[in-house]
């Protein structure tokens, strides 16, 4: 019932940018801190964005912050992710969840590439 669905991803250049989003549906979207998470191929599930149910706080890992912007849209029930400043390293699929527990199954993600 509970469903997300990511979209955005490209192939952009290094320094380029890309803005991701994350449709949710399936219950009641504005309740729930969401967070976005990445993973490259023979690296393991790494988080990199969480942001509260109304919006008001907002939190990074090291790796991304001050390059990504994590907001949403309640009324939409979407959750997006700017991105600038790509680097290589941000080559991942993108992954959208609740705040744990997470949500099983996950949606299908949205594969970036930055070339270099």
């Amino acid at each position: 019932q509970v469903q997300f669905v990511e979209s955005g991803g490209e192939m952009v250049q290094t320094g380029g940018s890309l803005r991701l989003s994350c449709v949710a549906s399936g219950f009641t979207f504005k309740w729930f801190a969401m967070r976005w998470f990445r993973q490259a191929p023979g690296k393991e599930h790494e988080f990199v964005a969480e942001i509260a149910g109304d919006g008001s706080n907002t939190d990074y890992a090291d790796s991304v912050k001050g390059r990504f912007t994590v907001t949403r849209d309640n009324a939409k029930n979407t959750l997006y992710l700017q991105m600038n400043s790509l680097k290589p390293e941000d080559t991942a699929v993108y992954y959208c969840n609740r705040r744990p527990p997470y949500v099983e199954p996950w949606g299908q993600g949205t594969q970036v590439t930055v070339s270099s």
